[in-house]
């Protein structure tokens, strides 16, 4: 009883932060509705017992993740911009890719056979993964952590770089106005 009131609780947390994060024109808020979701999204791992996947959650998508992207909310814009309401063509073409999401995952889920099992799949220990993480072989996964690492190091030069190019320009605009 305990345990499906908290999946509720928390099942409605990612719902109601998840359409906040979505909706709303402050793009800071975003950043942290979406801190929300995810944190509320570790917590469903914990009731399910899959600690380190919700310890990675937290640490990887909670911690670092959303940290990376405000700051570049806060290197890129100003904190007092509001986002540009969407016109009634984004609008549309946003309910039709919502509807072609749920209708898909839907099908999926009705499609596949859900198997109760008590015994925990192989290859599913901390040892296993944390295995799999640092090798190069097949079935491992330090290549890709590589590349993404490559490339979140280049989206955080390329926001600074846009950030550094902004503020020249509104202080060349100030010299401008002071001659």
């Amino acid at each position: 009883m305990n345990s499906e009131l908290m999946f509720f609780i928390l099942a409605g947390m990612i719902l109601i932060f998840s359409v906040m994060t979505v909706t709303t024109r402050r793009i800071l808020r975003a950043a942290v509705y979406l801190l929300f979701v995810l944190i509320s999204t570790a917590g469903l791992y914990f009731m399910l017992n899959y600690n380190f996947l919700a310890a990675v959650q937290l640490t990887v998508y909670a911690g670092g993740i959303v940290v990376l992207i405000i700051f570049s909310i806060l290197l890129t814009s100003h904190i007092s911009e509001r986002a540009v309401v969407a016109g009634w063509k984004q609008n549309l073409l946003s309910a039709l890719s919502v509807v072609a999401g749920a209708a898909l995952t839907l099908i999926t889920m009705f499609n596949y056979t859900f198997t109760a099992s008590s015994e925990p799949a192989s290859g599913s220990s901390v040892k296993d993964v944390g295995t799999a993480l640092v090798s190069y072989g097949d079935n491992g996964f330090a290549l890709p952590f590589e590349v993404i690492s490559i490339l979140l190091l280049a989206a955080m030069i390329g926001a600074i770089i846009v950030a550094r190019r902004e503020k020249l320009k509104i202080e060349e605009k100030e010299i401008r106005r002071e001659n």
